[in-house]
């Protein structure tokens, strides 16, 4: 197991990296999008990346080269960190792939443009989310202990029934200029046949490449969020997701958080299953009480998961992909996000270096 840090485009400077060294990565989890958020002004410049705060805008739409993303490899070199995996398209980037639009084709050649230039520049993976409404509909509040603010749910709000508006998707805008009207509802067969023919375009490419693509649970796993279908809301349904295509390079990017707020779920038989079968590109962990439609994220020491189990399979499993955390609850310091990443950081190392002592010691 290797401990890595996962970076939102506006952090990927030397400040962040030297931070993430410093808290113990090995490894780096780059995003290739922000989440920007439309302020009453009309102003898109406020990068998130910490909390969800309801929609963005969808900026970047230009392939990185190889020659942007050695780059990347290179900064991070400086400070002992290696770059593990990208992770999310921008909307802006693939929108008629998720709405089988008319620019469909043209977007799928980019996709491929993109994971020939990770294979070539040695970026081993691609995270993504093959999702219409992405995440939406979660509330903020002081839910974790000493009443950090951290996301939840809280049942089955307007939020989650409310239609997505034409010109955006995966709860980000990618037209500004889109008009009136909503996106008509698909069946979940349609999504599906969305999501192979993703899978037929691309695993060739990144088989060809060296790239693994690692799909990320629905979160929040409901099965229907803004009128239109998710992929899956039980682990079962992720076991069934991955025999679409018979092929190494077709994983989960793991977010245990998510499995652990599915309905009826057994996050323990899941990370199992899925670490057995080696369909783990990498893995989110963080902390959660509570299960769909009403869960709230918590200190990862404090929620219903038990970290020491999770590293026991891991182990027991032989997992040597890298763990990030995904999220966490903000503390209350001038670094709210940094102090409550740092927390999760340190008690996932020492859960992990605990784990290897046991290896040493049998």
């Amino acid at each position: 197991m290797k401990l890595g840090f996962g970076l939102y485009s506006h952090m990927l400077n030397d400040e962040h990296y030297k931070m993430a060294r410093q808290l113990g990565a090995t490894h780096i989890v780059a995003h290739l999008t922000d989440y920007f958020h439309k302020s009453d002004t009309g102003s898109d410049d406020q990068p998130l990346g910490t909390i969800d705060k309801g929609w963005g805008i969808a900026k970047e739409t230009s392939v990185w080269s190889y020659e942007q993303l050695i780059s990347l490899k290179d900064e991070m070199a400086k400070f002992d960190l290696e770059l593990e995996a990208l992770e999310n398209f921008s909307p802006a980037f693939w929108y008629d792939i998720l709405l089988d639009g008319p620019k469909k084709k043209e977007q799928f050649e980019n996709l491929k443009i993109l994971i020939r230039n990770m294979g070539k520049a040695g970026i081993p993976i691609m995270g993504y989310n093959f999702s219409l409404a992405g995440v939406a509909a979660r509330t903020i509040g002081p839910y974790a202990r000493g009443g950090a603010i951290s996301v939840g749910m809280e049942g089955i709000s307007e939020a989650v029934k409310a239609p997505i508006p034409k010109g955006m998707v995966w709860n980000m805008v990618y037209d500004e200029n889109a008009t009136g009207g909503f996106l008509e509802t698909i069946t979940h067969d349609e999504l599906v046949n969305r999501y192979k023919e993703f899978l037929s375009q691309l695993l060739p490419i990144a088989e060809e490449a060296g790239v693994i693509l690692a799909l990320h649970p629905d979160d929040p796993p409901i099965k229907e969020m803004r009128k239109q279908p998710r992929m899956g809301y039980h682990p079962d349904h992720y076991k069934d997701v991955m025999q679409f295509y018979n092929s190494p390079n077709h994983r989960m990017e793991l977010c245990l958080g998510t499995l652990s707020e599915m309905e009826d779920s057994n996050v323990y038989e899941a990370l199992d299953y899925f670490a057995k079968n080696n369909k783990i590109g990498y893995i989110h962990l963080r902390n959660v009480k509570g299960k769909v439609p009403t869960y709230k994220e918590s200190f990862i020491d404090e929620g219903d998961m038990d970290v020491e189990r999770i590293m026991e399979i891991l182990k027991k499993n032989d997992f040597q992909g890298v763990i990030i955390p995904d999220h966490a609850p903000q503390v209350s310091t001038q670094t709210p996000w940094v102090t409550g990443m740092a927390f999760a950081m340190g008690y996932i190392k020492a859960m992990m270096d605990s784990s290897k002592k046991e290896i040493k010691a049998n």
